[in-house]
């Protein structure tokens, strides 16, 4: 059963699958550094009112799955993590700077899924069998009501 969210005008169970790599794919993420960077994550999730169903640091990329807002884009989620993250991770483990003197730790792009309770072909299902006055490309026009 889904854990529905609610917004002022809103209810919605939306779930994200990122995922992102090191830059250079650098297997960086041990130690220390996976730890802090596993807390900082959270952190930034809370902060942004996103909940973390599961998660794994790999030495070179991050999965996740999480339960966002609805005002929230996955890219705009991302963003946020990767940004954040990267800059405290390298402010407070120096010989990471000197690694990635660029001031990017991780690479360019990422992955993301959505993820639900429903497929996407029982929402096909869903929509078909629906009354239809008229088909126009697979957006169907429902029988009008009455006056």
């Amino acid at each position: 059963m889904a854990e529905y969210r609610n917004s002022a005008h809103g209810v919605f169970d939306i779930k994200y699958h990122p995922v992102w790599i090191t830059k250079y794919r650098y297997r960086i993420l041990r130690g220390e550094v996976a730890e802090r960077a596993r807390d900082l994550i959270r952190q930034i999730c809370h902060a942004r009112e996103v909940t973390i169903v599961r998660g794994a640091v790999s030495p070179d990329h991050i999965h996740l799955l999480v339960s966002a807002p609805a005002h929230l884009a996955p890219s705009k989620l991302v963003q946020y993590i990767k940004g954040r993250s990267s800059r405290r991770l390298q402010e407070e483990f120096p010989n990471l700077r000197k690694r990635y003197w660029g001031q990017h730790l991780w690479a360019r792009g990422y992955f993301c899924a959505t993820v639900g309770a429903v497929d996407e072909e029982t929402v096909k299902a869903y929509i078909e069998n629906q009354r239809w006055e008229e088909d126009d490309q697979g957006f169907k026009i429902t029988a009008p009501t009455e006056p």
